[in-house]
C-alpha cells in the first residue's frame, strides 16, 4: 500500500545516541560550470557634424550681421547698376542697350554662384543628416534610420563612376544582413574603406607640402598664407572624396566645423612622444629652426586633415578604430619621387 505523502507528518521525537553511528556529510563542489565573459559595451557612435553644429550660441549674431551686411552690400550694387545703365542710355541707346546685355549676364552668373554655394551648403546638411540616421541605426539598432541612411548612401554615391564597383558589390551582399549595426557597418566596408585610403593619401601630400613651404619661405606672414590655403585645399579635397561639393562659403564653414570638433575632441594637443617618433630622439634639436617650424606645422596640418576625415564622413568611426598620427608618420618623413608626380596644385 502506497503510503498518503499528502497526509500531515505526525510529531515524533528522536534521540541522538552519543555511541551511535555519525555521518558526515561533505560540501559538493560543482566543478562543470563556465563562466562567459559579458562583452565590453562599446561607446555610442556620434555625428561630428552635428556634434560640432550644436556648440553654436543660441542666438547668432554673427551670422545676423553679416546677412545684414551683405545684403546692404547687394543693394548698394544694385542702385549702382541702375544707375550706370541710366547714364549709358542718357549718352546713347546703343551704350544703355550694350549696358542691359552685361547687366544681364553678370546677374546670370551671380545666380549660378549663389546656386552652387546654396548646393554646397545643402550637400554638407545632407552628410550631417546622413551621419545621424548611421549613428542612431548602430547605437539604437533603428532599422527605420537604417533605412534611411542606406537610401542617403546610394543618392549620395549614384552618380559617380569612380563608385560603380563599390554599389554594386554592397548591393549584392545588403540583403544577407538585417541587424542595423551590421548593415552600416557593410557599407562602411564596401563604400567607405575605398575613400579611407584616398583621404589618407591627400592628407600626406598636403602635410608633406606644408612641411616643405614652411622650410623654403622666408618670411612669417607668407607662411602663414600658404599653410592657411593649403589647409582649405586639403579640407575640400577631402570633402569632395566622401560626397560634399564644397563651394567657397561651404569650405569656410566645414573650415569651421574641422575647427569645432578639433577642440571638443581635444584633438590641438601635440605629444613629445610623436616628435621623437616623427623626427627621431634628440634629432630635432640638432636640425635648423625652419625644418622644426615646418615639422610642427606638418603634423597640425596631418591633424586638422584627420578631423576633417571625421567631420566629413558619412558614418563615424568606432573610437578605437580611427586612425592616428602614428599611422601617418611614415608618409610624413617620405619624399620619394613616385609620391611628389602625384602631388596636385
Amino acid at each position: 500500500m502506497t503510503p498518503d505523502v499528502t497526509a500531515p507528518r505526525v510529531p515524533q521525537a528522536f534521540r541522538l545516541d552519543e555511541d551511535g553511528p555519525h555521518f558526515e556529510t561533505k560540501r559538493r563542489v560543482a566543478t562543470d560550470i563556465e563562466f562567459t565573459t559579458l562583452p565590453e559595451p562599446k561607446l555610442a557612435i556620434e555625428a561630428p557634424m552635428a556634434q560640432a553644429n550644436a556648440r553654436r550660441r543660441a542666438t547668432p549674431w554673427g551670422n545676423i550681421f553679416i546677412s545684414a551686411l551683405f545684403s546692404l552690400l547687394l543693394m548698394w550694387i544694385g542702385l549702382w547698376v541702375s544707375n550706370l545703365i541710366e547714364t549709358f542710355f542718357a549718352k546713347s541707346m546703343a551704350l544703355g542697350w550694350v549696358s542691359v546685355a552685361l547687366a544681364a549676364v553678370a546677374g546670370l552668373a551671380l545666380l549660378a554662384i549663389v546656386s552652387r554655394e546654396i548646393w554646397g551648403l545643402l550637400s554638407l546638411r545632407h552628410i550631417e543628416r546622413l551621419q545621424v540616421d548611421s549613428a542612431r541605426a548602430i547605437n539604437q539598432n533603428d532599422q527605420a534610420a537604417t533605412k534611411a541612411a542606406k537610401a542617403e548612401l546610394r543618392s549620395l554615391y549614384s552618380g559617380r563612376s569612380d563608385m560603380a564597383w563599390s554599389l554594386q558589390s554592397w548591393s549584392e551582399h545588403e540583403g544577407d544582413i538585417i541587424d542595423p549595426p551590421d548593415a552600416m557597418r557593410l557599407a562602411e566596408r564596401t563604400l567607405l574603406e575605398p575613400l579611407d585610403e584616398v583621404a589618407h593619401r591627400i592628407i600626406a601630400r598636403r602635410a608633406r607640402r606644408v612641411t616643405l613651404l614652411t622650410t623654403v619661405t622666408p618670411a612669417a606672414a607668407l607662411d602663414m598664407i600658404l599653410v592657411g590655403m593649403q589647409n582649405l585645399f586639403m579640407i575640400r579635397e577631402i570633402a569632395q572624396i566622401y560626397g560634399g561639393r564644397p563651394s567657397f562659403i561651404a569650405t569656410l564653414r566645414l573650415g569651421r566645423l574641422v575647427v569645432t570638433h578639433l577642440a571638443v575632441a581635444g584633438g590641438l594637443a601635440l605629444s613629445d612622444n610623436f616628435l621623437q617618433l616623427f623626427v627621431g630622439k634628440g634629432l630635432l634639436g640638432k636640425l635648423s629652426a625652419r625644418f622644426g617650424e615646418g615639422a610642427i606645422n606638418g603634423i597640425l596640418t596631418s591633424r586638422i586633415g584627420l578631423a576633417a576625415c571625421e567631420v566629413c564622413r558619412p558614418i563615424a568611426r568606432e573610437a578605437s578604430k580611427r586612425e592616428t598620427l602614428t599611422s601617418l608618420a611614415k608618409e610624413l618623413a617620405t619624399f620619394s619621387k613616385d609620391q611628389d608626380k602625384t602631388e596636385q596644385p
